[in-house]
This record gives C-alpha cells, structure tokens and sequence, in this order.
C-alpha cells in the first residue's frame, strides 16, 4: 500500500466526516442545541455543543488542507522517479518527427501517364 492510498483514504474519511459535522449544524444558530436545550435554557451543557461543533468543523477542515497538501508532496515524490520514462517516451517522439530542415520521406507513388 503506497503513502498515497493511505493519504487518500484518510481524506475520504475527514471530508466525510466534515460533511456530517457540517449537516448538523442548523445554519440559522439553532442546531443540535436548540433541539436538545431550546435557545434560552442549559440543559446539561447543550450550549456548548453549538461550540464543539463549530470548533470541530473548522479542525476537520484544517486537517483536509494538510492532508491533501500531504498527498501532493508524496506525489511529487514518487513522480520524480518515474520521470526519466516520461523523458524517454518524450525523447522518441521528438525523434521520430522530422526537422524542418530535413526532407520528409515521402512514400513513392506510381505515376500514371494522362497521355499528355
């Protein structure tokens, strides 16, 4: 399992869970605290869940950011030993066009008397 898988299944897990914590919330203020404690009461420290939740989403994005900008340095990394195939291949293609000094070979083609 190379860096990158790793990476990007812990990306599909943060973002998923930044989805949930972000359909929780209410985006009116109300939320999951005014439907446990109403907006005026503290019913078993429900105001602070309006907190924990804001708190949580803003980590979970944070950590999505350095997770993704993570996975392109490991690309970046496992791309600079593949490089010299891609030069190779880039190299035969310019190889195989010709200059433009050079003829083009062209392929030779019978040619048919029109009587003239």
């Amino acid at each position: 399992m190379s860096t990158f898988t790793i990476f990007l299944a812990l990306i599909v897990i943060v973002a998923f869970l930044l989805v949930v914590v972000i359909m929780v919330q209410n985006p009116k203020g109300g939320g999951l605290s005014s439907s446990f404690g109403g907006s005026g009461q503290q019913m078993g420290g429900v105001k602070k869940t309006t907190d924990f939740l804001d708190k949580s989403t803003w980590t979970l994005a944070t950590l999505l950011l350095v997770l993704i900008l993570l996975s392109n340095v490991t690309i970046m990394n496992t791309r600079s030993v593949s490089e010299s195939k891609v030069f190779e291949g880039e190299d035969a293609i310019e190889n195989a066009i010709p200059e433009a000094g050079t003829p083009a070979t062209q392929q030779e083609q019978p040619q048919t008397d029109n009587g003239q």
